[in-house]
């Protein structure tokens, strides 16, 4: 019996694990995050990136406080995160091109200007991610004390990128006026 019990409740605890995952299209993320020694932060939306009928990739964003209106996560303070689990292979050229890309199509010409050498820094980190494999998660942190920081897999890729306008214009990619994708903007949002 006790046995039993013991077997029941075992169960019981793991079924509650899995119910703080969340998922999209098969992709499960964990529903917290923490970007180093900063305080836990909660999964505000999920969703899936596609591009001509294949998805891409699922990206989640965490954030110290739920928020819906895109504005009120570009003004929130402290640390973030954008994690983007790989749905199919995307070479290193193609992935920091449309950061890039996204980047220019929700910044103007003078922000741009101000962020050259950031863009040139993103550039160079993401091709030394090389392949991002299907599988692969890949982490877009901002820690207010360091800068953006890229990840892979859990491993740190380059160095920092200074400035917390440039992690703003990196969250507009999928936020912005313009963003990558009408619905994975909804979806991060918590729509």
């Amino acid at each position: 019996m006790k046995r039993f019990i013991a077997t029941l409740a075992v169960t019981a605890a793991l079924g509650i694990g899995a119910a703080h995952a969340a998922e999209v299209s098969g992709v499960k993320v964990a529903d917290t995050a923490r970007v180093g020694a900063g305080p836990e932060l909660v999964l505000n939306g999920l969703g899936v990136r596609s591009r001509m009928m294949f998805d891409v990739y699922a990206a989640g964003l965490y954030l110290t406080e739920k928020k819906t209106n895109a504005a009120d996560v570009l003004a929130l303070g402290g640390p973030k995160r954008v994690s983007l689990t790989m749905m199919r292979d995307v070479g290193a050229d193609q992935l920091a091109e449309s950061l890039i890309e996204g980047i220019k199509l929700n910044s103007s010409p003078a922000e741009l200007e101000k962020m050259k050498a950031q863009l040139d820094e993103l550039m160079a980190t993401m091709k030394a991610v090389g392949q991002a494999k299907k599988g692969d998660l890949i982490t877009l942190d901002f820690a207010p004390d360091v800068g953006t920081r890229v990840g892979v897999n859990g491993k740190e890729v380059g160095k920092p990128i200074a400035g917390a306008d440039f992690y703003r214009a990196l969250l507009k990619i999928w936020l912005g006026d313009k963003p990558v994708q009408d619905n994975l903007k909804k979806a991060l949002l918590g729509g």
